[in-house]
């Protein structure tokens, strides 16, 4: 059993609850047990007292869209490091993505990923499982046995389903299990063998371009189809503002309907890029600075739910080649956190919005205990100093692979410490 925890002199947010007030925590038995306005009361006995000295306490993060390299590539990542990264970063929950080798299409699957997870994983993993077959497009997986195996959700990860009718029909065999749908919308003609937003910036390049269309018109088809159906419908990742335009008109006329974006495209444009740095070739890709702006703009207006750190772990291999051949994903789970204050701290987007997308909405998308700061709550908690300064370093980074986007970035905002389940699973030094 964990020893008790009594946190005291925080800076307690709760988006969950609108809470925002200095106060005190106390853990016991892997739970909140009490949380109190102003002074602490006095801590049982064999407590560990832990001064946070106006640190921000906060729900511990819920990233909607992590890839591991397990099974299959592990030199990419595990999910043992998967974890540690995590926790670094703030992040107590994770959201595993079904394309892996194999992939995750049967509940014997769902059920390694979960007991293995839970063997050598510091923090919670919650499996997905594929929609279709070998995410083949094509026939639709066993729903209601991935369910009962423990999957939260249905998505292809990486991959878009490119016929209406099957995702029409996955809609309709989701919605028979109340189960989410997550899809990135990307229409795989348009998207071609393009490897970076169409512009003038792709002609200079030399480089082939996706056009924002290559999103749009699978998005605008899947919200008729998520309306039509009345599925629990989530796009995976937006990066475009007529994407939001859509994703703003459509979730007027159903609550079913939620929307995710990369915290690379809240915080980077096409223009990062540069001289052919292969760490920015995402998927989606980067946009415009003006796609940017209306992406941080829906986040400020509900319009965005979600941010994920889209952490895709690639080796270095993979990712030293020219820019058209090379690889394309970043890493991002210990830089989720400190990434998104950079809006908070450019006065684009308050705290409380953005600990919102990555804690309690991720929680009601899913359906999901967790996400919020309240008595009996599980005790998953990240406490971060919103103003510490600190650079990314390749050497300091606890994924397998180190291909951020934030490479020797000056970051504003680290995680001090992070538990999951009232057990300490993250302490950063200087906070010892």
């Amino acid at each position: 059993m964990n020893k008790p925890f009594l946190i005291k002199n925080a800076r307690i947010i709760d988006p969950a609850s609108n809470a925002d007030f200095t106060g005190a925590v106390l853990i016991e038995n892997g739970r909140i047990s009490d949380i109190v306005e102003g002074k602490a009361p006095g801590a049982p006995d064999k407590a560990e007292t832990i001064d946070a000295k106006g640190l921000v306490l906060a729900p511990g993060l819920i990233d909607m869209r992590v890839f591991t390299g397990e099974p299959g590539h592990e030199y990419r990542e595990t999910l043992k490091s998967a974890g540690r990264a995590a926790a670094a970063g703030g992040v107590t929950s994770i959201l595993v993505m079904p394309d892996t080798q194999p992939v995750i299409d049967n509940s014997a699957l769902v059920e390694f990923i979960a007991r293995h997870a839970e063997a050598t994983t510091c923090v919670n993993v919650l499996p997905t499982a594929a929609i279709t077959t070998g995410t083949e497009g094509k026939d639709l997986t066993e729903f209601g046995l991935l369910k009962e195996a423990g999957a939260v959700c249905f998505t292809e990860g990486r991959k878009a389903l490119q016929s209406s009718a099957v995702i029409r029909a996955a809609m309709v065999y989701a919605t028979n299990f109340d189960m989410p749908i997550m899809h990135l919308p990307a229409d795989a003609h348009l998207v071609s063998d393009g490897v970076m937003n169409s512009g003038p910036l792709a002609t200079f390049r030399g480089l082939k371009g996706i056009p924002a269309e290559a999103e749009t018109i699978p998005l605008d088809r899947d919200l008729q189809l998520a309306l039509m159906t009345g599925a629990r419908y989530h796009a995976a990742a937006i990066s475009t503002a007529r994407s939001a335009e859509l994703a703003a008109f459509y979730k007027q006329r159903s609550n079913a309907i939620s929307v995710g974006a990369s915290i690379n495209n809240l915080c980077l444009n096409e223009n990062d890029i540069g001289s052919y740095r292969t760490f920015f070739k995402l998927n989606p890709p980067l946009r415009t600075e003006d796609d940017r702006l209306a992406l941080v703009e829906a986040l400020k207006d509900g319009t965005i739910d979600v941010i994920v750190s889209d952490h895709d772990p690639q080796d270095a291999e993979g990712k030293r080649q020219p820019f058209a051949d090379a690889a394309t994903g970043a890493i991002g789970l210990e830089t989720l956190l400190a990434a998104a204050m950079r809006l908070v701290h450019s006065g684009d987007v308050d705290l409380m919005t953005i600990l919102r997308a990555m804690t309690a909405r991720p929680a009601e998308i899913l359906g999901i205990e967790a996400g919020r700061i309240a008595k009996g709550a599980k005790a998953d908690i990240c406490l971060f100093d919103p103003d510490y300064p600190w650079i990314v370093e390749e050497a300091t980074i606890r994924s397998r692979s180190t291909n951020t986007t934030f490479e020797n970035a000056r970051m504003s905002g680290k995680v001090m410490a992070t538990l999951v389940g009232g057990r300490v699973v993250y302490r950063e030094e200087a906070f010892a």
